[in-house]
């Protein structure tokens, strides 16, 4: 709906509609719209409507006019409602203007901009109900076929596990090693793609709860170090995984621990790589080598694969929803931060990548929009999020310009489980939490 109309909503102001229609009713609001002290959520998510204040600052001795303008647009950029007014503030003074929207607004996720005499004043984003938002899902009539073929490629490809331990990383409690797998081949046929990861192994003989851990796009530089755990005193068994193409399976030989031969990603923009083609795209084989690092700590005499976590941040969020769905071990728990891989086809509308690399490599395969989703929803967290039950911890950044709060919620709103918690942060971008490690091990403490 596309409204201009003018609203005061200082003290007891008037609201006015551009149009001349009469204000309609508002259902439950939380707070009176017309009162300064507006009370704002610290996570910005509302319900039904929002209320929040622009604070208005007169630093001179005489009168000022204050310009307002604020322009209200949905995720996908769709005007909303534009508000125009005029206030006069007294010399050295500052007040309150209160600002919230004369209708309900739908579930989902809103972009504010705020000026006040032309100058930014505030921008911000911000939810309605965003537990109500219906991303539903998508996936073509052999999707459970097609995974179950995979998997069936995988366990007939022997792992084939090389363990190679890293002396001045293990400790008296835990051993490090580099892990080397044997995975899926980059299709249908081939040879099997090695990949990698570090492994922590508890020495206590006991059996351990499992943390599998999954990282983001790859974007560090050919010659950045990798991360290699040390033994420390952890009570936990833990796998990070190199996927197919990235990190230990991306640098040149010696820069990481224990890999002495080089490797190197063929894939170039492993997003794009053969686009189009489901049985050969990359992220076909990224989500066996998922599974196939699951089954390596299900082969350890130390993994408690009765206390399975995940957890990971933007592609490792998706590698987390991939982990707990197509597993041959059921998840206790998944922490998927920022993640990416959700709701292709709101995803497009949102942001510019993925879009602009998915439809340049569409047009180059020959494939309409209707074919792009339709190849893409093989991939799509939110599909993959009908086959979990598990508990889940998630978190997004409302400023978040690469995956944004929508992609995340959708696969979070289909998961079954009532163990579920999502937290906002409206300042963060595409980032952790800063309290991301003791948020999740909060978590997992729970089902341990």
């Amino acid at each position: 709906m596309r409204t201009k109309y003018s609203i005061l909503l200082i003290g007891l102001a008037a609201m006015l509609w551009a149009c001349g229609c009469e204000p309609k009713p508002v259902v439950d609001p939380p707070v009176n719209p017309h009162d300064t002290t507006v009370v704002e959520p610290e996570d910005m998510i509302w319900h039904l409507r929002p209320y929040f204040n622009i604070t208005l600052t007169n630093a001179e001795v005489e009168p000022a006019q204050m310009a307002i303008k604020i322009r209200l647009t949905t995720d996908t950029k769709q005007l909303v409602m534009e508000l125009t007014d005029t206030v006069e503030l007294a010399g050295d003074t500052s007040r309150n203007y209160a600002v919230t929207t004369p209708e309900n607004l739908e579930p989902g996720f809103y972009r504010a901009m705020c000026f006040v005499n032309g100058k930014t004043a505030r921008n911000m984003v911000f939810g309605i109900d965003p537990f109500d938002i219906v991303s539903a899902p998508d996936m073509q009539p052999d999707f459970t076929d097609f995974w179950e073929s995979a998997k069936a490629q995988l366990a007939g490809i022997d792992m084939n596990a090389k363990l190679t331990e890293i002396p001045d990383k293990s400790s008296s409690y835990r051993k490090v090693y580099l892990v080397e797998l044997n995975s899926v081949p980059d299709g249908l046929t081939g040879e099997p793609v090695k990949i990698r990861g570090y492994y922590c192994e508890p020495t206590d003989g006991e059996r351990h709860p499992v943390i599998m851990h999954f990282y983001g796009y790859d974007t560090q530089g050919t010659k950045a170090k990798c991360e290699c755990p040390s033994g420390g005193s952890s009570k936990y068994a833990e796998f990070y995984l190199s996927h197919r193409g990235q990190y230990l399976n991306n640098r040149p030989a010696g820069i990481n621990p224990g890999v002495d031969e080089a490797t190197e990603n063929i894939y170039g923009d492993w997003f794009a790589w053969h686009f189009g083609d489901k049985d050969s795209y990359y992220y076909r084989g990224a989500f066996m080598d998922v599974v196939r690092a699951v089954d390596f700590m299900g082969s350890r005499a130390t993994s408690d694969m009765s206390h399975l976590f995940a957890e990971g941040s933007s592609q490792g969020g998706a590698l987390c929803y991939a982990a707990a769905a197509l597993s041959n071990y059921p998840f206790t728990a998944i922490a998927p931060n920022v993640a990416f891989l959700g709701d292709f086809p709101d995803y497009f509308k949102i942001v510019d990548w993925p879009a602009s690399t998915a439809k340049s490599a569409a047009k180059k395969a020959g494939l309409t929009d209707e074919q792009m989703y339709a190849f893409l929803s093989y991939f799509d967290t939110k599909n993959l999020a009908t086959r979990i039950h598990c508990a889940v911890l998630a978190t997004s950044g409302l400023l978040d310009g690469t995956c944004p709060p929508h992609t995340n919620i959708a696969p979070y709103n289909l998961i079954d489980n009532p163990d579920k918690e999502y937290h906002f942060y409206p300042n963060m971008t595409h980032d952790y939490p800063k309290n991301w490690w003791s948020m999740i091990g909060n978590f997992w403490k729970k089902f341990q």
